[in-house]
């Protein structure tokens, strides 16, 4: 990917777009070449991994595209009590490619959604932190998601094995 599939001088849907799928490339490159063990190695107090946080992004992903504006006939990503660590979980019967999978099919899902719809369409069921919300906005937030945990995978791939930048 380069600058210009950002969109810097594109109409807005190419803008945000662009950028959310900037930083998705990033989230996958974050893990690329890493063993399940050192994917999973959990890097911070509150027992988080590189592959976690993936998946975490694959359920978030599935949350504000399919759930919140289309309302398919999904389950609500998992939560215990109002918390959502579960879905940064690696459970035993994960691999590196059934979370990529996961992912990148959400991912998917959530471009073709994107193209069915206006920037001011409004979803269909009403989100946990925002009311009903524009795909504008799920777009927007998405951004801020995905980059902000992009930063995340930046710093714990750093301790893996000392890679850093985009790659």
């Amino acid at each position: 990917m380069t600058t210009t599939d950002l969109g810097t001088q594109s109409p807005e849907r190419e803008l945000l777009t662009g950028f959310l799928d900037w930083y998705r490339t990033i989230v996958e490159q974050k893990v690329e070449g890493l063993s399940l063990a050192e994917a999973s190695r959990q890097l911070t107090p509150s027992g988080l991994s590189a592959l976690g946080v993936v998946k975490h992004l694959g359920w978030v992903e599935y949350y504000w595209f399919r759930y919140v504006l289309v309302g398919e006939d999904v389950a609500a990503p998992p939560r215990v009590n109002d918390d959502n660590a579960i879905q940064f979980r690696i459970e035993p019967e994960d691999t590196m490619d059934s979370v990529l999978t996961f992912y990148r099919e959400q991912c998917e899902h959530a471009r073709h959604i994107t193209s069915a719809k206006s920037l001011d369409d409004v979803g269909v069921r009403q989100s946990r932190v925002a009311d009903f919300v524009s795909l504008r906005w799920v777009l927007v937030h998405m951004i801020e998601e995905t980059a902000r945990h992009a930063g995340h995978l930046d710093l714990m791939r750093e301790q893996l094995d000392g890679r850093t930048g985009y790659a």
